[in-house]
């Protein structure tokens, strides 16, 4: 890593040149740039006033550090204004309101209200009124340098928000400033992302370290050595930011991560699900994209972990006090459902919160389970709500038997279940690639039955356009939906299928395609002709029962008539045109060609 540099003991610049043509805020700057918002601030106090009397749920009002504002304009209401009126409103004072996300059906009338205050005091005043919500976006949209703009906003008012992601943003850069090229990314979670961030609140951050390529020392080093000096940077970031939130940075090599998510940990699925990314090299946000489809999926061995959850609590509940045996349960039950949702390709809903509707959505509504599980599931749930928030201080023994059977029930229902979801899914997977398969053979062949396509394609075989490995894994994805159906095929035999498949199909797409050109080919013609004594080309097109003529830039549509055309309708035209032996050219299309260019020849 070499020696370390000196970090500079002043706030750091928030990466603001990534998005601005003036200056960073730096060190030197910055304090000038606090004289003048010290000076705006007591100028707008009394505008601060009237926000929060009218709009008591304004959780920050922040000022926008001036070389932010032209971005932020543009983003607003764009730059096709014109230059004076835009160079007019650059120059106004720029606040950043944000409001809880459940009132942004209030941001019409309240930005109606406050610009007329504005008007009203001939305040030089812009305001930007925005939700949590629209910050977190510009994190998933890669536009960092906005939340870092939000981040280091002079705050006229602020619930908590504003100096979390202050100090989170001075972290990140000393962080960068020190060791960037190993720091993958940089992201925001817990409280602050869920809206609940107060004043004192924690500030959770991940950091994910790239130890791929690291060759000088023990990963496990690096991790202690980039650790160690990460923690050294909370302390200072804190004190330069002003706050008295507390930062929690939580370190990962990029490989234990990855172990961690195909090991179904919670905390790592969370994290990915609902974290803000502050600063990205393309490495957290296709993450969050593969959570979202359903693709970043557990291992087997850590749905079987999950599952091995629910045989564990009910002995082990029977033997532990009153107060904890419901703790145990709670978990026992909601940790196999989540599996069961992962093992169906959905990311792990929070248990608290989204299992229950999630649960019976997937479940109930495709009617894979009873009504009676879904009521069992959201009783426990409920029942632990209330028992987090102190509504019920004590459980008897008879509800905690209730419990305990109807655990044990659900436990078993859900095996039942995940014998169903596997089923479906490799049902779905053989009928997918059976489906593409005859969909191409199709393409190729036209519409014939099953088994005229099959005779087809062995002629192909037979011709050498196709090996006899292509024909054996035809007739086993064959085999294999029949054998399916019969109840004979386990997982092992139905992955091998889609994994032969893949290779068929791939083939059959480069053949069509081959055979599409081939036919386009046919087609088309070099034409020559003379203008002003020159030598000229153009080009002439028989596709789908229409003829094209490409002539100096123009192209010309030739049907029973010539008219103009264009490429958008050319294509068009390609791609509906079927394989044929021949091409068959109605003669009229060349005496049009001749009224276009005169005398002409065809180059062959």
């Amino acid at each position: 890593m070499g020696k370390d540099n000196k970090v500079e003991e002043n706030i750091p610049g928030m990466e603001i040149n990534k998005y601005s043509t003036k200056k960073p805020i730096t060190p030197e700057n910055s304090k000038k740039i606090q004289k003048e918002l010290e000076k705006t601030k007591k100028e707008l106090e009394k505008f601060k006033g009237f926000i929060l009397k009218k709009y008591s749920f304004t959780q920050a009002i922040g000022i926008l550090p001036p070389p932010s504002i032209k971005e932020f304009i543009e983003e607003e209401i764009g730059d096709n204004i014109p230059e004076e009126e835009f160079k007019k409103i650059q120059k106004k004072v720029h606040l950043y309101i944000i409001i809880p996300e459940d009132k942004l059906k209030e941001i019409p009338k309240m930005k109606k209200e406050v610009v007329s205050e504005i008007e009203r005091t001939k305040q030089n005043v812009w305001v930007h009124i925005k939700t949590p919500v629209d910050i977190w976006e510009a994190g998933l949209d890669s536009k960092f340098e906005f939340m870092a703009a939000i981040g280091m906003s002079f705050p006229l008012y602020d619930k908590g928000i504003l100096g979390a992601l202050r100090v989170a943003e001075i972290h990140k850069s000393l962080v960068l400033q020190k060791f960037d090229k190993y720091v993958v990314s940089y992201v925001l979670g817990g409280s602050l992302v869920r809206g609940e961030a107060g004043k004192n609140s924690d500030v959770d951050v991940f950091v994910i370290i790239n130890d791929t390529d690291v060759k000088r020392m023990p990963r496990l080093e690096l991790k202690e050595r980039l650790k160690g000096m990460i923690h050294q940077y909370v302390s200072e970031a804190t004190a330069l930011a002003g706050v008295k939130n507390k930062l929690e940075p939580q370190i990962y090599l990029l490989t234990d991560f990855w172990d961690s998510v195909k090991d179904a940990h919670p905390v790592m699925f969370t994290f990915i699900r609902d974290g803000i990314p502050i600063y990205d090299r393309g490495t957290f946000l296709p993450w969050k994209a593969l959570l979202r489809m359903g693709r970043l999926k557990p291992s087997p061995e850590a749905i079987d972990m999950f599952m091995s959850m629910g045989d564990k609590v009910i002995p082990s509940s029977k033997r532990t006090l009153l107060s904890d045996i419901f703790v145990n349960i709670f978990w026992g039950i909601t940790t196999p459902a989540q599996a069961m949702l992962m093992l169906y390709g959905l990311p792990p809903p929070n248990a608290k919160k989204e299992l229950v509707r999630e649960f019976k959505k997937e479940f109930y509504n495709t009617k894979m389970i009873e009504k009676k599980y879904i009521d069992f599931l959201e009783k426990v749930v409920n029942t632990w709500r209330d028992y987090e928030h102190e509504k019920i201080k004590e459980i008897s023994g008879a509800e905690i038997d209730k419990f305990l059977k109807g655990g044990e029930e659900f436990i078993k229902r859900l095996k039942e279940l995940r014998k169903q979801i596997e089923k479906r899914s490799q049902e779905k997977t053989i009928d997918q690639i059976h489906k593409d398969i005859f969909s191409l053979l199709e393409a190729i062949f036209g519409k014939k039955s099953p088994s005229a396509s099959i005779l087809e394609f062995e002629k192909l075989v037979k011709k050498g356009k196709f090996t006899q490995q292509h024909i054996r894994i035809l007739k086993d994805v064959i085999k294999a939906k029949t054998e399916f159906k019969k109840g004979k095929l386990d997982a092992h035999k139905v992955d091998n299928a889609r994994k032969n498949a893949s290779i068929l199909i791939n083939e059959l797409i480069d053949y069509s395609q081959r055979s599409d050109l081939v036919a386009l080919e046919k087609g088309r013609m070099r034409l020559r002709y003379k203008k002003a004594g020159k030598d000229m080309n153009a080009e002439l097109l028989h596709c789908n029962g229409a003829s094209f003529l490409f002539i100096e830039g123009s192209v010309k549509k030739i049907t029973d008539k010539v008219e103009d055309s264009d490429m958008k309708e050319v294509s068009v035209y390609v791609e509906q045109q079927k394989p044929r032996k021949g091409v068959e050219i109605n003669p009229k299309v060349f005496e049009f060609v001749k009224e276009e260019l005169g005398n002409f020849e065809i180059i062959l």
